[in-house]
């Protein structure tokens, strides 16, 4: 399945595209993408619900990110090893952990905000793997119980902020508009393998990221595994990979987002995200 929520931000419903491309409300399945409607019994009910019978959803709302309640954004850095290259640093000896305020997620194509005071936000595609039952402790075998799908991830970055002012990353990853999600989260049983998904990003029609999740360092199965040993993620909660190379920061010269400047992304089977981007 391919869920969304559509709607004006904080007042968005829970949708479903069916075969036909055509939003469905989940209205009256469930009340949002979240919670319990994440885990596997919610997501069996939505499956059983026939789309042919909800209601078709009129025109091109706008799509806001495709869970809501996630207590916690968790990226992982450094995850791909032609990308730490590009950026003079070594592949770590274990994942590279920080969190995103919840503050910065917003939709897939919503404006981007660059803040004030930045002279190096950068672009990052990734993959997103979405928790839809609480995972705790759990081995790699039992990993991929735990997730509900997929979705398409932009960790967009001030690089000033993030590397070269005192403390830790977290400050360059999480202003507002700095975590876009979606368009739709990809149950699992719709993605064979995640680890050989296709990435891309372009700015401005220039292919800047071209990349394979094949390459990540650390997968999905254990990455979901290696959090639970330090927090129990809860459903809905958003895991974002890690991205291939072609970042600003590693291109020489360096070239980093302004305003008007429009960035395409996409991960092949979970669709396609478009940003403009604008002064805070």
């Amino acid at each position: 399945m391919k869920l969304l929520r559509y709607g004006p931000p904080g007042a968005e419903k829970p949708g479903l595209l069916d075969a036909d491309g055509t939003i469905r409300d989940l209205s009256g399945v469930v009340p949002d993408l979240a919670g319990e409607a994440l885990t596997p019994e919610g997501l069996a009910q939505i499956a059983a619900a026939d789309p042919a019978t909800l209601p078709k959803v009129e025109g091109n709302p706008r799509l806001g990110p495709p869970v809501a309640g996630t207590s916690k954004l968790i990226c992982i850095g450094l995850n791909y090893s032609d990308h730490a290259a590009e950026t003079g640093q070594k592949v770590p000896p274990e994942p590279i952990i920080f969190m995103k305020a919840n503050s910065a997620i917003v939709g897939p194509d919503d404006e981007v905000r660059i803040p004030r005071g930045s002279v190096k936000s950068d672009w990052e595609v990734e993959l997103a793997v979405v928790i839809g039952k609480a995972a705790k402790y759990v081995s790699e075998d039992e990993a991929m119980d735990h997730v509900a799908g997929y979705c398409v991830a932009n960790d967009i970055s001030e690089r000033a902020f993030q590397t070269e002012r005192a403390g830790q990353w977290t400050k360059g990853k999480s202003c507002d508009t700095f975590g876009p999600l979606g368009p739709w989260l990809v149950t699992a049983d719709e993605v064979d393998d995640p680890q050989a998904l296709p990435l891309w990003l372009k700015v401005n029609g220039e292919t800047m990221q071209e990349g394979t999740t094949g390459t990540m360092v650390y997968g999905v199965r254990y990455l979901v595994s290696y959090l639970s040993q330090f927090m129990t993620l809860l459903p809905g909660d958003v895991i974002s990979t890690g991205t291939p190379p072609g970042v600003g920061m590693g291109m020489n010269p360096p070239r980093f987002l302004k305003a008007g400047d429009i960035m395409e992304l996409g991960v092949e089977g979970l669709g396609v995200q478009r940003q403009v981007c604008a002064a805070d």
